[in-house]
């Protein structure tokens, strides 16, 4: 007999309870891992709860519903962004997006935005006005298009897929949008926004 008074057979039994026990917790505890995939279009739905700056003093008097949709979930990735939010987008002119991206901006997450120069001027792009408002900005200089539409939330979850931020895109056209934070997948994008935001530098240009 053990100095416990149980068997050796029952001292392991309890031992190894316990082991799964304790790994149960740490298994409860750690994040689930996140693989979520977008369709669109996006039926219209009221995105106001989610893009107010606090609580909303009352509820929006438009008529859209409240519903979760593709441009909703979207919207809560990137608004769960803490340190960092990196975009690489080719056309951006869809204004719920452009605000969430502003409001990250005022809440101190570091922002830079790359983008298409061809693109950025269009009537409608939210470019301008997220620069105006201190948002990091670069652009290419030559003639083919940034053509990459992606985004890295805290360098560690990746929003990628064919959708252009565009009021278009969301709304009319047949996209699809990938959101993983598996760090296989998130590292060569990190790599290659690194790469384009250096190569982007205005002080490498020269005219």
């Amino acid at each position: 007999m053990s100095p416990a008074g149980l068997p050796p057979a029952s001292l392991l039994a309890v031992a190894a309870a316990a082991a799964l026990a304790v790994a149960a917790v740490a298994a409860w505890r750690r994040p689930r891992p996140v693989r979520e995939v977008l369709f669109f279009p996006s039926r219209p739905c009221c995105l106001e709860a989610l893009l107010a700056e606090g609580a909303p003093a009352r509820p929006c008097p438009c008529p859209l519903p409240r519903a979760e949709t593709s441009l909703s979930r979207l919207v809560r990735r990137l608004l769960s962004a803490r340190r960092s939010l990196d975009l690489c987008i080719f056309s951006f002119s869809c204004p719920q997006l452009a605000r969430a991206v502003h409001l990250l901006h005022r809440r101190g997450v570091r922002v830079r935005l790359v983008t298409d120069a061809q693109y950025m001027g269009l009537h409608g792009s939210q470019i301008g006005r997220l620069r105006h408002a201190g948002i990091q900005v670069r652009h290419d200089q030559h003639s083919g298009y940034m053509h990459h539409k992606f985004a890295i939330v805290d360098r560690r979850m990746l929003i990628t897929g064919s959708l252009n931020w565009t009021t278009q895109a969301i709304q009319s056209n047949r996209e699809n949008v990938l959101v993983v934070d598996d760090a296989a997948c998130v590292k060569p994008f990190l790599d290659e926004f690194e790469r384009i935001w250096d190569e982007y530098n205005p002080a490498h240009y020269s005219f």
